[in-house]
């Protein structure tokens, strides 16, 4: 039962962005609509920002929709449906940014934090580690006399 049950959850949730499609927005040809969903996985919602607009129920992601299917229709290439809304609302509505100098922080950042992470735990774990004090290395009177004291504690 509880197979059934989560095997039920995750087919739902699989299901999801499906739902996001009213079908007026669908090509009836398999071949366009499968590149109309290429060229929108390539397109960030602005409003959920970290959704494709075909994953998206936003109305802006519908809009997007609609104007890339406008795009198609009027005859343009996925590059330039994609320069098209990448002019009307700018680089951050591209899933994957391209490298340049105003959108370099956007791609170094992660890479910074992560070494800068990474060194951080390195001088945590460094400075945990025990040292030996000066002087704590025993002289041999001192180890004998330890271990007399020890050896007169285990008799009875």
């Amino acid at each position: 039962m509880k197979l059934k049950l989560v095997l039920s959850v995750i087919l739902f949730a699989l299901a999801a962005p499906t739902w996001a499609l009213d079908a007026d927005e669908m090509f009836a040809d398999p071949a366009q609509e499968e590149r109309a969903r290429d060229i929108g996985r390539q397109l960030r919602c602005l409003k959920c920002r970290n959704q494709s607009i075909f994953d998206s129920n936003a109305g802006f992601a519908k809009d997007l929709r609609v104007l890339v299917r406008e795009r198609m229709t009027a005859g343009d290439t996925d590059e330039e449906v994609l320069e098209f809304v990448r002019d009307r609302y700018g680089d951050y509505v591209l899933m994957k940014p391209p490298v340049e100098a105003h959108t370099f922080v956007l791609w170094i950042t992660p890479a910074a934090l992560l070494i800068l992470g990474l060194g951080g735990l390195g001088i945590y774990l460094k400075r945990r580690q025990p040292t030996i004090a000066q002087g704590t290395i025993l002289a041999p009177e001192d180890r004998q006399e330890a271990r007399r004291l020890l050896d007169q504690g285990e008799q009875p």
